[in-house]
This record gives structure tokens, sequence and C-alpha cells, in this order.
């Protein structure tokens, strides 16, 4: 089993060890301390080693960020953790606030006094972020202070120690192309924008670049890594030495130069001093690098990421492979909806088991290398936490008369999943069906919509939402993210949400399709499927080309949660056809007991 089920924190840590973190913020002659979720990569989900942000106070979700002040503490979450950080965090130690409309540097704006000592580890925020600290700092009149040693490390005296796990070839069956032909493309971009070498920080972005994988990330195959890409294609990446094989060498080839990543600062400086235009996203890149660079005498160019739009838009074996991996994923996610339909129906089936049951479909392919993230398993009011991970504290068995919500998704080497489906643990009610049949409407409005180049996600989050909004209703999460290929399943630069994003969609990226809807401490509805992004075609009698969605993921959507009489033709028409692919891509390799069921699951409606 890849997944584990014992809490990973609980609310006795902010009383634990908020004394700890202060008694180091003290001894650095600080005021307070801003800790982010973020590890020194940017990642998303993160080592153990890095749960900064989790070990004074206890929330272990995968976005926030909380100041810890001598004589006071903040927790800083979304909409999506709402329920979660009060569950996890106490409040008698943390007050909470809103990470959108309060965020941790507008807090500080309005909170500390003139004169204040706040620190903060450079290598943990971004050029981005500290630029919005320091305008932070100048309206209120704190000093903020870039600390050398992170004082949660300091206090932290069990912290697990920085993963070494090797790194593996990702092979041009899967990858479709060559890293060589990668790094010359990506080092004319840089040229193009003046400069003479880039710093790539992103561990996805070194990992696509020079098609490697690695597991020091749990869930998603990444080497810890940084890399320096010189605009004639040749490059030098930085990787702990215990993780390289005889092979890797050979597998990079000449032009590139592999050195410790403990020598990343050293070659900056050397950089800086020869003076040098090196290229860094301001948004990924560590303060602590970016002043290293300038301190040297580094000219700097500001620039996005550029590996960032090339990994997110695959490219043909990529989506072949993307194709195939979710017919094998399909085959153990129907498995298991037979399953949950037919022996756990009876109310003695827990969340623990059922996600195990999942995991053991996925096992049953050779393929399967990881889980793509902890399995959603959310029973009954559980479901309504849109991010909820069950623990053996949280198990909650699956009721009759409730819904379950899981999401979830496997990584195999020529792709990485994710989806999402509910179903009914005996009858469910009519607002159950009428609010599983608006996700179903809005979710079915993503999938069949035409739109020209150009077009932002953003763009088109409110359809998915509009048959919710049509009855007063909505959800707090995005309708769609990116997904990469044997990466993370959360990937950017482009997404679907309300929130404004300037990325247009480009044929090739694949993206989540997932609305849904939570009615606190009673149920939660999603229903998710991947999509790629089509080429665009003439729509007869049109004008111009339309681009469009081809969804990839395959798996049953339960038709005895859908009002029929909510659906129009046409949308009746997309479920039919959809199950109709459905059978048509897994009928022959599902096992015969469970054909009859298949069958009436995937049935015209």
């Amino acid at each position: 089993m890849f997944q584990t089920y014992e809490p990973v924190s609980d609310r006795s840590f902010a009383g634990k060890h908020l004394p700890l973190l202060r008694a180091e913020i003290k001894k650095q002659s600080l005021d307070g301390f801003v800790i982010p979720h973020d590890d020194e990569y940017q990642n998303e989900y993160i080592p153990a080693y890095a749960e900064r942000l989790m070990w004074p106070s206890g929330f272990s979700g995968s976005a926030g960020a909380a100041i810890v002040m001598i004589d006071q503490a903040v927790m800083f979450t979304d909409g999506r953790y709402t329920l979660q950080v009060r569950q996890q965090v106490d409040s008698e130690f943390f007050a909470y606030e809103d990470l959108i409309e309060t965020p941790p540097d507008q807090w500080l704006a309005k909170n500390v006094s003139a004169g204040a000592r706040i620190g903060y580890d450079p290598m943990l925020h971004t050029m981005a972020g500290v630029k919005r600290l320091q305008a932070a700092e100048k309206k209120a009149g704190f000093t903020l202070v870039a600390v050398t040693e992170n004082p949660i490390d300091a206090a932290w005296k069990d912290q697990p120690s920085v993963p070494l796990s090797p790194v593996k070839a990702h092979d041009i069956k899967f990858a479709g192309k060559a890293s060589a032909d990668k790094r010359r493309e990506i080092a004319a971009a840089v040229e193009k924008a003046g400069a003479d070498i880039a710093l790539i920080t992103a561990p996805p972005s070194v990992a696509w670049l020079f098609n490697i994988r690695g597991s020091d990330v749990d869930r998603t195959p990444l080497p810890l890594s940084r890399a320096l890409l010189n605009k004639d294609g040749s490059a030098t990446l930085f990787l702990a030495p215990e993780k390289i094989d005889n092979q890797l060498p050979e597998f990079l080839g000449d032009d590139v130069d592999i050195r410790a990543e403990a020598d990343v600062r050293t070659a900056l400086e050397k950089l800086g001093a020869s003076g040098v235009k090196i290229a860094i996203d301001p948004a990924l890149a560590p303060s602590g690098f970016v002043e290293t660079l300038r301190m040297a005498g580094a000219k700097i160019v500001e620039l996005t990421d550029p590996c960032a739009l090339p990994r997110a838009t695959k490219n043909e074996t990529e989506l072949d492979g993307a194709r195939s991996a979710h017919v094998r994923d399909g085959v153990a996610v129907t498995r298991f909806l037979h399953w949950i339909e037919t022996e756990a129906q009876d109310g003695n089936v827990d969340e623990i088991a059922a996600a195990k049951k999942l995991e053991e479909f996925r096992a049953h392919s050779s393929d399967l290398r990881d889980i793509s993230f902890d399995t959603i398993s959310g029973a009954g009011s559980n479901g309504a936490l849109c991010h909820y991970k069950v623990s053996t504290t949280t198990n909650t068995k699956l009721e009759k008369g409730t819904l379950y919500l899981v999401d979830s998704g496997g990584q195999y080497p020529d792709g990485t999943t994710d989806i999402t489906r509910t179903t009914p643990i005996g009858a469910a009610t009519e607002e159950m069906r009428d609010r599983f049949t608006r996700v179903l409407k809005g979710h079915i409005a993503l999938a069949t919509m035409k739109f020209p180049a150009g077009t932002t996600g953003h763009q088109l989050d409110a359809m998915a939402r509009k048959p919710l909004w049509d009855a007063g209703l909505d959800y707090d999460h995005g309708t769609g993210h990116g997904v990469g290929s044997f990466l993370g399943v959360h990937e950017g630069p482009q997404r679907i949400a309300k929130a404004p994003n300037s990325q247009a969609l480009i044929p090739g990226m694949i993206l989540s399709n997932e609305p849904g809807f939570y009615k606190a401490e009673e149920f939660g509805i999603r229903i998710e499927n991947l999509i790629i992004v089509t080429q665009p075609k003439t729509v007869p009698g049109g004008e111009r080309e339309m681009m469009g969605f081809e969804t990839i993921t395959l798996a049953p959507i339960n038709l005895d949660l859908v009002l029929p009489g909510l659906l129009t033709d046409d949308e009746r028409q997309w479920l039919s056809d959809y199950h109709a692919r459905v059978r048509e891509k897994l009928a022959s390799l599902l096992p015969a007991e469970i054909k009859a069921w298949f069958e009436n699951a995937t049935r015209e409606i």
C-alpha cells in the first residue's frame, strides 16, 4: 500500500511546539516569523522534513501560511480548508484568517508595530513573495529580517532527513522528445529574452527538461534538484551525489554537467561575478538565490519559467500515453465502483477500507508506480470537506442514506490520472439527486465547450457553475487544474477558476473538469474527469476555428443520482455517448462477473 492512515498531526501540536519555536524566535532577536507552506522548491506536496507549517500548528493541508509573534499567532487558509483548519489547529493558540481576503503581507501591514523585527526564511519565499512583504514593511514601519537559520529547523529536534531517492531516466517512449531537443528549444527562448543563462529552480521543470524522474516527494515522481541552462543548450544539473548511479551521466550526455546540489550558491556567485545576464522566474526562484546573484553582480532578467508552458503542452506521445493510462486506471476505478455498489452498501465498510480496496484494484496493473495523491475517501459529512484526508482518528463508515465521495488517481510511466466519483449508499434523497444533477450539468457544459484561440480557463469557469448558480448554490474551489505527464497531479500555468488567469488554453494541455457541491456537515458531491484541449477545427457555417475538449477519463458516472428531467436532450445524449465510449474501451478488460452490473451502470438515460 502506498497510502498510510495514521494522522500526521493533531491539535496538540500548537501547545507542544509553539513555545519551542518562540524560544528560537527570541534567540534570534525577532518579534515574529512568517511561515509559508512551501518548501525550498515551491512544491505543492512536500517531503516530511519540509512540513514547517504543520509542525508548529498541526495544519496538514497543501496550502496555507502562518505568522507567529511572541504574543500571538495567526493561521491563514483558503476556502478549501475552512473546516479542516478548525479541526486541526487549536484556537487557543492560533487565530484564523482567510488567505485570499487577508493574506499574510496585509495582516502584517495592519497589525505589526513600527520597529518590530519580523523574520522570514529567504529560501522559502520567492522574489515576488518577498516584494509583498517588503511593501508591508514600508507601510507599517517594521523591519524585515532574512534569517540565516530557520528557527523552526532549530527547534524541531526530530525533524526528518532530506530524501535522497535515486534519479531514474524517463524513457523517450514516454517523454516523446529527447532532453537535448528540449534544452535547445528552451535555450532559444532564454536567449530571445535577452539572457545568457537560465536558473531553473522548480523540480517539475528540471524533471521535464532532462527527462528524469525520482521519488523524493510522495505521490509525485520528482527528484529534488536545480539546473542552469546555457543559451547554447548545454546545462548544469545539481543533484545530491547519493541520487546518481553509473547510468545517469551516460543518459544525460556530455552537454550536461552534474554537480552536487550543495554547490548551487557557489555556482551563482561565480556567474554573478562574471557579469552574465541570468533569467529567473520571480514567482518560483527563492529570494535567497536572487540575493546571492545580485550581491555577486549578476544582471537579472525576469522571465517566467521557460519550461512551464512547453511542459504543460503535451506532445502526441504524452497524449497517447495519457489515454492509455486512463484505460488501465478506468478498469481499476470501475471495478471499485462495482464493489462499492454491491458489497459496501450494508453500512459496515469504512473510509479506510474503501480507500485500501481502490488502491488494491489499481495495484493489479504492473505499470502503477504510485497513487497521484492521497485518496480523498469521504463518507457522509466528511465528503463535504473537499480536501478531506481520512485517518484512523476520522475514519467513518459508509452509512445508508448518505453519499460517498472518492477522489483519487494513479501515477503511471505514461500518464498521471485524477478522477472523482460520487456514489449513494442506500437510497439518495431528492436534494442529493438535485445537487448531483446540477453538478453533472455543469460538468457537461464544460466538456462540450467550443472556444476560439486565446480563451482562458477563467473565461470558461462560469459555464460549469451556472446550473448551481441558478439555484443559489456554488463551490469554493477551482473547476479545473492542469495535470502533468508522470509528474504533478496539479500543474500550471493553465487552470479553470474564478480567479483571473491570463494563460490561454492551448491544444495538448490536460486539465481536470471537476465542479462540485458541498453541504456542510451532510454530504459532498464532485464529478471529475480529465480533458485534453483539442486542435482548432472549423465549425460548419462558422467564421472562426474553435477548440474544445476531449474527455479521457473512463468510468461510470452514477445514474441513480441523476434526475433525467433536469437534463436537456443534448445533456442526456452526452451522458449516453460518454457511457457508450466507456463500454467500448473497458468492457473487454473487465471480469465477466461484473459485466451485467457494468452494462446497467453505463446504460442510456
